[in-house]
C-alpha cells in the first residue's frame, strides 16, 4: 500500500495565498501608483480569485494597509517590540532611526502617503487604521514612555499623549511635507530637544 498522504494544510494555504495577495498590492502601487490600484489588478497579480479578496478586506486599501502591516511583522508573523532597555534616550534614538529608515524606504513610502489621503475621505479605512495601526502603535509608544515614568527618567505627572506628539510629531511632519531631509542625526537631535523639556526639571532649595 502507498504510504497515507497528510491531509492538505488549509491554514497554511490560506497564509500563502495572503502574502501573495499582500506582495502584489505593495508591487502594484510601486510600479503604477495607488489610482491604479484594482483589486482586479491584485487578484491577477497574486493568482487569487476576485472573491478571495472581498471575503478578507472590504476595499483596496485595507488590502494595502495590511501589506504594510505586514512589512512591521518580524520572521514569525509577530509585531516588533520597542525596546526598553532601561536606557530612555538611547531607546528612542534606535526607535526614530528606525522609523527614519521605514519612512525612507520606498517599498514603505509611496502606499503609506496614498493611504494617507485616502484615510481622510474613507471613513471606513480610517477606523480601521486606527483598531490596526494607530491605536496599537500609540499603546506601544505610551508604554516605553511609562516605564521611564516607573524608573524617574520621565515626570510621573507627564502626559503621555502630549508626550508623544512632541517626540514623534515633528519627525512625520517632515515627512509628510517633505520640509527637510529624515536622517539618523535628525532623528538624535529630535530626541536629544524632546527630552530637553519632557525631563524631570532640577529642584533648588531656598536656604
Amino acid at each position: 500500500m502507498p504510504p497515507p498522504r497528510n491531509a492538505p494544510n488549509s491554514a497554511r494555504r490560506s497564509e500563502k495565498s495572503r502574502r501573495a495577495i499582500l506582495t502584489a498590492a505593495l508591487d502594484l502601487v510601486e510600479e503604477s501608483g495607488y489610482a491604479k490600484l484594482s483589486i482586479e489588478g491584485i487578484a491577477a497579480r497574486a493568482g487569487a480569485g476576485k472573491q478571495t479578496i472581498y471575503r478578507w478586506w472590504p476595499s483596496k486599501g485595507a488590502v494595502l494597509l495590511d501589506a504594510l502591516l505586514a512589512l512591521s511583522e518580524n520572521q514569525e508573523g509577530e509585531v516588533m517590540s520597542l525596546p526598553d532597555t532601561g536606557e530612555l534616550e538611547s531607546d528612542l534614538k534606535l526607535i526614530l532611526r528606525a522609523t527614519v529608515d521605514q519612512l525612507n524606504d520606498p517599498r514603505y513610502d509611496q502606499p503609506m502617503r496614498a493611504l494617507s489621503t485616502e484615510i481622510l475621505h474613507d471613513q471606513e479605512l480610517a477606523a480601521i487604521h486606527a483598531e490596526l495601526l494607530d491605536r496599537p502603535m500609540t499603546e506601544l509608544r505610551q508604554e516605553r514612555l511609562r516605564s521611564a515614568q516607573r524608573t524617574g527618567e520621565l515626570p510621573a505627572e507627564l502626559d503621555l499623549a502630549l508626550a508623544l506628539d512632541v517626540i514623534w510629531g515633528p519627525l512625520f511632519h517632515r515627512w509628510a511635507l517633505r520640509t527637510g531631509p529624515l536622517t539618523p542625526e535628525y532623528a538624535d537631535a529630535l530626541v536629544e530637544t524632546a527630552l530637553g523639556g519632557l525631563r524631570p526639571r532640577a529642584t533648588t532649595t531656598v536656604t
